[in-house]
């Protein structure tokens, strides 16, 4: 049958409306997070599901998507809504992990597939840069690759031996981001996100995530050189996309058609010396406006499903 607002899943033919978004962006209007709404029905799959980490990363969702907040009877909150882009609405929930780290993101993921079965999972907030020419506080990295880093064989004479486990999005996802940089460039320019940098332009670029479960405030981490040395577009870190992207697989089990998905961070330190908490609000808000306008390339209209 049609729909109108089907986000782009793995295993299905889909059509892509590339249609470009206005060049400056501006501040997110604030809407009230203890402004309840009734809870949109949930008989049949939600188009985008977010999972977020920190609470200034989903208070930029809610800002940003207007989104409201939704407690179900079993006590789990999530924080839901509708989003209008060009030729589609989508329906969208998103949600706080209890804690930091990949295991938590998968349980997270899982409280979406049984509450809400999205058609897309995004993985939003804040990162660690380790690129210096592009990723510098501020900047937006959206990833469809994510490499997970902790595997490692460890022997008698001390020696490390890292095995990376590399995970890509689905190819319909990598298209669809693929288009977004070409209509906006490599990097795309948008206004920052927050008061203080709303003069001030922010870079968006496509790569790769280095992820695992150590958090790296050291230039010389033997991680950080691992990571350059796998794949030399290695430009952001985080703790919970090796999570996102192993979820994804092990999901692929089910009958229904596997969601597709997407990381999007937003540099809120380099991952040495100086990491701090600075810079977590400006990241933060940059990255769920990109999202808003990456949502466009994703949403298929008049797909069959």
């Amino acid at each position: 049958m049609t729909n109108n607002r089907g986000i782009i899943s793995h295993g299905n033919n889909n059509n892509f409306s590339n249609i470009a978004i206005g060049d400056n962006a501006q501040v997110a209007a604030t809407t009230p997070v203890d402004s309840v709404e009734p809870a949109l029905e949930a008989d049949a799959r939600w188009d985008v599901g977010i999972v977020t980490i920190l609470s200034e990363e989903l208070r930029s969702i809610i800002d940003e998507l207007r989104l409201h907040r939704h407690k179900k009877p079993s006590g789990l909150y999530f924080y839901q809504g509708e989003h209008t882009v060009p030729g589609a609405t989508l329906r969208v929930v998103a949600t706080q992990t209890q804690s930091q780290g990949q295991r938590s993101t998968m349980a997270a993921l899982e409280n979406l597939r049984r509450h809400y079965n999205p058609r897309l999972w995004a993985l939003v907030g804040i990162g660690g840069g380790i690129h210096d020419d592009h990723a510098r506080i501020g900047n937006v990295i959206v990833s469809t690759d994510v490499v997970y880093y902790e595997s490692r064989k460890i022997n008698p004479r001390g020696d490390t031996r890292r095995r990376g486990e590399h995970r890509q999005a689905p190819a319909q996802v990598v298209h669809a981001v693929n288009a977004y940089f070409t209509d906006h460039g490599t990097p795309a320019h948008i206004n920052g996100q927050t008061a203080a940098h709303a003069g001030d332009q922010y870079e968006v670029y496509p790569g790769v995530i280095g992820s695992g479960e150590a958090v790296i405030a050291d230039r010389g981490s033997d991680i950080r050189t691992y990571l350059t040395a796998y794949h030399e577009k290695v430009l952001a870190v985080d703790m919970e996309a090796g999570g996102l992207s192993q979820y994804w697989q092990e999901n692929s089990v089910h009958g229904t058609a596997n969601p597709g998905w997407i990381v999007i961070r937003g540099v809120s330190d380099n991952a040495d010396e100086e990491k701090g908490h600075s810079y977590h609000e400006l990241a933060a808000r940059n990255a769920a406006h990109v999202l808003s306008r990456v949502l466009p390339y994703l949403c298929c209209t008049g797909a069959s499903t």
